[in-house]
């Protein structure tokens, strides 16, 4: 006579696993859209009592001026009562920042520098 029970399961080790490498996963890359990071420009203020050679040689150490370029920059701060020296990421800035103002408080200077959104 026929036995109706149904057969036992397959033991563990004899059953494929998902992760066996038999089969292929596709990962899907999506297109990631990147912000680009906000940029700041920072700005030396005008004074009456920072010299000019001062002013001119900030902006040949700290940010990479020429003689004339900066020059031109310390001539429209004089002028305008601000200048802008350059435009970078907030940290670049910020940096920047605060290494212009700590060489003007060393030099007894009171040169002021900022930085704004661009």
């Amino acid at each position: 006579m026929p036995d109706d029970t149904p057969a036992p399961p397959a033991p563990p080790a004899a059953r494929p696993h998902p992760d066996d490498g038999q089969g292929a996963v596709v990962v899907e890359r999506q297109a990631a859209r990147t912000e680009p990071p906000r940029m700041y420009q920072v700005v030396l203020l005008n004074d009456d009592y920072t010299p000019m050679e001062f002013v001119v040689m900030v902006l040949q150490e700290y940010f990479k001026r020429d003689l004339e370029t900066a020059t031109q920059i310390m001539l429209k701060i004089h002028h305008d009562g601000r200048g802008v020296c350059g435009v970078y990421t907030k940290d670049v800035a910020a940096t920047k920042v605060e290494l212009v103002l700590a060489a003007a408080r060393r030099g007894g200077h009171p040169l002021q520098c900022i930085m704004e959104a661009a």
